[in-house]
């Protein structure tokens, strides 16, 4: 999936694509809050044949948990169809470590667990000689578990990240994800951590393994994550404009974080994705709308961008022009992209593909 653009498709993405990769915090649910929309696009994503499997950054919680805070929010799941980047971790000390390894691990009981489950033997101090430490986020991280990983990676140890997520949505805003964690004991050592999470694409790569997938397609909210490991990847991606990065992001998007496809929220699976169309003039039209790029300067034909009130079509329009704009070598004006945001009604899939 090399193609730099939007794509389009004549028909629902939950029939193009038979597996999603689906992320959680901002997609199917905000901290502990449901979205609106998110249970009713998974479910006719599921009715129309596609499997779903949930791929999260979170180290913290195993998949039993992650599956069950799911079917409280009316999405019933079970634990094989999470997949966490505590597991993601796992795998990847397994590749240089044997059964029995000692390994320092600072994060919560997921990552506690799967470490464990992989055959090495868990500990809690750099005196007990880690040949790696495994960090991932947990809430009651504190000073104590920082200071023992900055140690043993001093001394030698591997150093592996679940993630390196620098926020995390909660119902409250942003809070400092495993990133901002990691940042401690790296700056502290001089060491740059092995990750094991997205934008890596080894979560995605696991799962379409382990479900035989014949073709996969990536829905997130995050570019510089979900996105970003989806083009890593070479798998298509889906960003659903509910979580971290907006539509605007969108538009400025380099090339190694553009979405393959662009919509409101999850009910975007179940409908037909309009690609944009060249024109005459520069004009990028999709559906309705239009959008061009002149002397460096987003322009989107005159439409009045309202907040709350536009159309996903401007923003497939506005990334097509853009985009196109920065590919041929012109440097597109920041200051000339505004806020876009889409309509409720195309928040719950009415419209949203035309």
């Amino acid at each position: 999936m090399t193609h730099a653009g939007l794509l389009g498709s004549d028909i629902p993405l939950a029939e193009r694509y038979d597996l999603a990769l689906v992320d959680l915090d901002g997609v199917a649910y905000r901290g502990h809050e449901p979205i609106d929309g998110a249970a009713a696009g998974l479910a006719g994503a599921r009715a129309a044949g596609m499997r779903l499997v949930f791929v999260t950054n979170n180290a913290s919680r195993e998949p039993g948990s992650v599956a069950d805070q799911l079917t409280s929010l009316d999405i019933p799941t079970e634990p094989g169809d999470v997949l966490t980047a505590a597991q993601a971790c796992a795998a990847l000390l397994a590749t240089r470590l044997s059964p029995g390894d000692k390994v320092l691990v600072v994060g919560g009981a997921g990552l506690l667990t799967a470490v464990r489950e992989a055959g090495f033997e868990v500990v809690s101090s750099a005196d007990d000689a880690p040949v790696a430490v495994a960090q991932g986020f947990a809430p009651e991280l504190g000073w104590a578990q920082l200071a023992e990983a900055a140690y043993a990676v001093s001394r030698g140890a591997w150093f592996v990240a679940s993630n390196l997520d620098l926020s995390l949505p909660t119902a409250r805003g942003f809070a400092p994800g495993n990133g901002a964690l990691v940042g401690a004991v790296r700056a502290a050592t001089g060491v740059v951590p092995d990750s094991a999470g997205k934008p890596a694409s080894t979560m995605y790569e696991i799962a379409v393994e382990r479900h035989g997938a014949r073709e996969a397609l990536v829905v997130g909210d995050r570019l510089d994550t979900d996105l970003a490991g989806a083009r890593s990847g070479g798998f298509a991606g889906l960003h659903v404009l509910t979580g971290v990065s907006t539509a605007r992001d969108d538009v400025l998007a380099p090339a190694g974080l553009r979405p393959h496809f662009v919509a409101a929220d999850l009910g975007g699976l179940l409908v037909p994705h309009a690609a944009p169309v060249p024109g005459a003039e520069g004009w990028w039209t999709c559906g309705d709308a239009a959008a061009r790029v002149v002397d460096g300067r987003l322009d989107l034909g005159g439409v009045d961008v309202d907040p709350g009130a536009a159309s996903v079509d401007l923003v497939r329009a506005a990334c097509a022009a853009a985009w196109s704009a920065v590919d041929a070598g012109e440097e597109l004006d920041a200051s000339s992209v505004p806020e876009i945001h889409v309509t409720r009604s195309e928040a719950t899939g009415v419209g949203a593909g035309r």
